[in-house]
């Protein structure tokens, strides 16, 4: 239960005991006021004189958190504020399109760290969009005989992993803001080179192709 909100952190009761945990502005915003039920997934900074407590909604957000703080440089309160400026889904595009300059707009992040995150962290993310999908029968396009056809990968051509690995790295990349016409063809050229890919692959290498080259 939340006892108390503050400018950058909340104050949970679980059974008589008092968590302080961190979290991103956007974070925040979305965590209802005091009294109410809180469930947030968290990741635990252990030093020698020092133990913090971050918390996200999702897991796959709680996920991007720990690979941003992977990189030299990056600590957990820089982490936050990236999350914070861009969100989960703006700060996985910045990195996905190379944008560093993206990144660098969150308080506390300098050039040199926001070029080396999305140099870093390019290769990285396809497991980070994977795990942020609605999988199983929530997928809309799951099961689906009428998604728009794309020359050279015809639905009907489709193994079963193929048209698994096709739904869901549509999915992610339309969550991402890239048009549903223009993945199909990227995802296709992807499942076409690499016909066997699991779906991190057909996300990381459709990124690849997407991105403007120079």
């Amino acid at each position: 239960m939340v006892v108390y909100r503050a400018s950058d952190h909340v104050l949970v009761d679980t059974g008589g005991v008092g968590y302080q945990i961190y979290c991103s502005e956007r974070t925040l915003a979305e965590i209802p006021g005091e009294g109410v039920k809180l469930s947030l997934y968290t990741d635990l900074l252990v030093r020698e004189d020092l133990l913090q407590l971050f918390g996200f909604l999702t897991v796959s957000e709680r996920e991007l958190h720990r690979l941003l703080i992977s990189v030299q440089g990056v600590g957990a309160k820089a982490s936050l504020s990236i999350l914070g400026t861009l969100g989960m889904e703006g700060t996985l595009h910045a990195i996905s399109l190379g944008d560093w300059g993206a990144v660098r707009a969150a308080h506390g992040v300098g050039p040199r760290i926001a070029q080396r995150i999305v140099n870093e962290l390019a290769d990285k993310i396809g497991e980070i969009l994977a795990l942020s999908m609605d999988g199983g029968s929530d997928s809309p396009f799951e099961d689906s005989t009428d998604v728009e056809e794309v020359p050279g990968m015809s639905a009907a051509r489709l193994n079963p992993g193929q048209t698994s690995a096709r739904s869901e790295a549509l999915s992610a990349l339309v969550n991402l803001g890239y048009g549903q016409s223009e993945a199909l063809k990227f995802i296709a050229e992807t499942l076409v080179e690499y016909p066997d890919a699991q779906t991190e692959t057909v996300i990381r290498e459709s990124l690849r192709r997407m991105a403007p080259s120079g």
